[in-house]
């Protein structure tokens, strides 16, 4: 089954809730940064929070989110929008240690518990909207519930969760966004909070099959959920060789000028896909007369 999210109201439109099944997407993700497990769960979070908060977006809106700890992976980068798109890398993709003491990846120990979570949206106007927060645990999912708390003054819960098979491939990924509307009554608050202490790790659901609507219906009670709607998500990147171009170009005659001297070529590559580009001689004279203007 391909990955894919669904966005809900629950509790007659108290509760406003998202899920997302993201194997396919992070697996895609490990596969082009061969990350190693511990970078591949904190990676995978981030990304899997990235897509929901996406969700919230319209139109051509985007979100760009920043994890940047004082732990050896270093910053984890995320780009997403409102189409289901997502793409993201790590500084160090080779980090990887022991399991913690609960028998999971240590991503607290890779991200570090001191830093900040820093997410800027872009809606089309000319200035961004960017909220900031220190870092509670570095273990992601309480990092974006207190983003959204203290940036967006939403009472939310976020669940993110990612298994990395022995041959460090994605064996499950997937997350939820539980956010609690104004006016939400205790009832409903405590009813909600009981079911996510009673339920298991988000990455457990995953891996028993649940999908996103089932995944809602197992914290929010099935007769309180109202699927709003489904959206395929994957992994996608927005580069390209034209673009690369117009970055060369944007270097100015001289620069490129030594270019062609120099090496007689260019080659540019993507830090979120890591796909190449090769630039030929004749190709890099071609953007210096652009730039020439």
């Amino acid at each position: 089954m391909s990955d894919y999210l669904v966005k809900a109201l629950a509790y007659g439109g108290q509760v406003r809730a998202y899920a997302v099944k993201s194997t396919d997407t992070i697996n895609e993700a490990q596969r082009r940064h061969y990350t190693w497990p511990t970078a591949s769960a904190a990676l995978g979070r981030a990304m899997t929070a990235g897509v929901m908060m996406g969700a919230m977006l319209k139109g051509e809106e985007k979100i760009t989110i920043k994890v940047e700890g004082d732990g050896p992976l270093g910053v984890i980068l995320v780009d997403t929008d409102a189409k289901g798109h997502v793409r993201g890398y790590v500084t160090n993709p080779q980090t990887h240690f022991d399991l913690n003491e609960q028998g999971k990846l240590d991503v607290k120990r890779a991200v570090g518990a001191n830093g900040t979570l820093t997410v800027v949206k872009d809606v089309g106007l000319r200035d961004h909207f960017s909220g900031q927060v220190p870092l509670v645990s570095g273990e992601l999912g309480e990092d974006f519930t207190y983003y959204f708390a203290t940036s967006e003054q939403t009472p939310s819960s976020v669940g993110v969760g990612v298994l990395v098979n022995p041959d460090n491939t994605i064996l499950a990924s997937g997350g939820f966004i539980i956010q609690l509307m104004p006016g939400t009554s205790d009832e409903v608050i405590n009813k909600i909070e009981e079911q996510l202490k009673l339920s298991p790790p988000i990455s457990t659901l995953i891996q028993e099959g649940l999908t996103p609507e089932e995944i809602l219906y197992r914290l929010l009670g099935k007769e309180n959920v109202k699927i709003l709607e489904t959206m395929p998500i994957e992994f996608h990147c927005t580069c390209s060789k034209e673009r690369f171009g117009n970055a060369i170009v944007s270097l100015g005659v001289e620069e490129i000028q030594d270019m062609i001297d120099e090496e007689g070529k260019a080659e540019a590559q993507c830090h979120f896909c890591n796909a190449t580009y090769q630039f030929s001689k004749e190709e890099l004279e071609e953007l210096r007369d652009v730039a020439k203007g």
